[in-house]
């Protein structure tokens, strides 16, 4: 596991916007180099109850940390927000942030692009609009007047003036080979959520061979094993939820009847739970065997306190 790193995860969709903003100081405190914040209209399940703008919450980590690198997990330059729109805003936190902001993007889901009522387009015309996306961004933050009539996009006599020194690295989540190939070519890193080596092979075939490639991982930690399955339940049950489920439900109340169905070992097959390091350290392990070489560990519930004392001591060590 050499050269892995671990970041932090800060979950939007459970924690409002201050205490956002008081787990990136602490997630630097306690040694993270690196955290990624999700970019929700709409929490998964109403037990999770937030979902912030992510943008202003960034500006506020961006005053309040010195050194932690911030990335968006993921924002989708699609429907709810227009690429030129998702520019301006990359563009300005990369200035509050120098160096150390990321742009994470994504094709998204129905939950939270479908709220401009537009329509929601199949899986493989997001790729495409993605595609065209990320290169409405990149033209804009190289500066000049953009113009840019496209199959999905038209921008007309857009120019950025806010800019950083240097345009914020773009990475892409993929969840299958295909977008896997597509963020090799377009992106300049990949973001997984699952120890693929399919995905990193196709990411590496099309060009990613030598970017960085982040992932995420879910975890319950409590030093009592049922109560953080429990946990895990109850405040992260579309962890065990798959397929076109995932990318299709509109609202969180689908979401919260699909959950119904959800059994705790479902949950517990997907999320870490418990306090067993060998545990956690074999599932990260899976991920740098895989090709990946940044985890960002997610504590699901409202213990992150829990979180952060047993990785400094159990966890932490052994990946040195």
């Amino acid at each position: 596991m050499a050269e892995l790193r671990l970041g932090y995860w800060l979950s939007s969709e459970e924690r409002t916007p201050p205490e956002l903003v008081d787990l990136a100081v602490r997630a630097e405190a306690e040694g993270f180099a690196t955290a990624m914040i999700s970019d929700h209209y709409h929490p998964w399940v109403a037990e999770q109850g937030q979902a912030s703008f992510v943008w202003t919450v960034l500006g506020a980590i961006a005053r309040a940390t010195t050194g932690l690198e911030v990335g968006t997990g993921v924002t989708a330059p699609i429907l709810r927000l227009h690429p030129a729109v998702v520019a301006q805003a990359a563009a300005t936190t990369a200035t509050l942030l120098p160096g150390r902001f990321f742009l994470g993007v994504g094709t998204g889901e129905r939950l939270n692009e479908h709220v401009t009522g537009a329509a929601w387009p199949p899986a493989a015309a997001r790729r495409e609009m993605l595609e065209e996306a990320v290169g409405i961004i990149r033209s804009l933050l190289a500066g000049g007047d953009v113009n840019h009539r496209g199959r999905h996009f038209t921008v007309e006599d857009a120019e950025l003036f806010t800019r950083p020194d240097a345009p914020p690295p773009i990475h892409l989540a993929a969840g299958g080979a295909r977008t896997a190939e597509l963020a090799g070519r377009i992106a300049d890193g990949l973001i997984g959520v699952a120890p693929s080596p399919a995905q990193v092979d196709a990411f590496e075939a099309a060009g990613g061979r030598g970017k960085p490639k982040l992932a995420q991982l879910h975890v319950c930690c409590d030093e009592d094993e049922d109560r953080a399955r429990k946990t895990a339940l109850r405040f992260w049950p579309n962890a065990a939820l798959q397929g076109a489920a995932l990318t299709e439900l509109p609202r969180p109340r689908d979401f919260d009847g699909l959950a119904s169905l959800v059994r705790e070992q479902d949950v517990a097959d997907v999320v870490v739970c418990g306090n067993d390091p060998e545990r956690h350290l074999r599932r990260i392990a899976e991920f740098a065997t895989a090709g990946f070489d940044t985890v960002y560990v997610h504590q699901v519930g409202p213990d992150q306190d829990a979180f952060f004392d047993f990785y400094a001591r159990a966890v932490v060590p052994h990946l040195a």
